[in-house]
């Protein structure tokens, strides 16, 4: 159902999907059923005799306590459900670091109000000659595992990225590190989505997922580009 208004674009977005789409339904059943209960309480009893007393309702009766209790085991066992699978999906998501033998680092800093990407160059290893530093602009190749390190230069902020089902705090004098591992090429919004200050609403960038061929062509362009920056210094 989510896949229909945001694409799904990293291998746990799935996952992150099925636990909304569980809760709404899950939610959406019992808020009908409550609704339409009440509705026909309302409609069958919305007449009385004339000269009738309305009947005084203590729930101490057997039959009373079974709207009550019966319902209630119910919802319990459907938040049994919910929790199981949502502990479950946290722990891959942000618990588990997954690893792979050509897994790539990109560090993300945070700071108001732009984006700070540094790309490992053609070596593969960040902080060496020819890593790639752009402004809100993430450029990674899809189907490849990708580990991020997320700063912050002054005050909270928040990396998301809605195609990846991805939200990470970035914290103050912490280095926070997680993953995701991109399945389908395109160009889609990063969003800073904790209040950061006045400039917050104008702190959008970009992340290009790009074939490797691509992906080859943009690295070898701007790691020659970011060697002679270093080399005239």
């Amino acid at each position: 159902m989510i896949e229909r208004l945001v694409p799904s674009s990293a291998t746990f977005s799935g996952d992150i999907d099925f636990v909304f789409s569980l809760i709404f339904w899950l939610v959406g059943f019992w808020f009908i059923l409550s609704e339409a209960v009440f509705f026909w309480l309302i409609l069958r009893f919305r007449r009385k005799s004339p000269g009738q007393r309305a009947q005084y309702v203590t729930g101490e009766l057997k039959s009373e306590k079974r709207w009550i209790t019966i319902p209630h085991l119910l919802v319990l066992v459907c938040d049994v459900f919910i929790v199981f699978f949502a502990v479950r999906v946290w722990y891959d998501v942000k618990q588990a670091l997954p690893t792979a033998p050509d897994q790539r680092v990109v560090r993300i800093e945070a700071q108001q109000w732009a984006w700070t990407f540094t790309h490992p160059g053609p070596d593969g290893v960040l902080d060496t000659a020819d890593d790639i530093k752009k402004v809100n602009e993430l450029h990674v190749e899809v189907d490849k595992l990708y580990h991020f390190q997320l700063t912050s230069k002054d005050v909270l902020h928040s990396f998301s990225v809605p195609v990846f089902r991805l939200k990470q705090d970035a914290v103050p004098g912490r280095v926070i590190v997680g993953w995701f591992h991109p399945t389908r090429t395109g160009e889609h919004d990063i969003q800073c989505t904790e209040i950061c200050g006045i400039g917050h609403a104008l702190m959008p960038a970009r992340i290009l997922i790009e074939t490797p061929e691509q992906h080859a062509a943009w690295m070898a362009e701007n790691a020659t580009l970011s060697v002679a920056a270093v080399a005239d210094r």
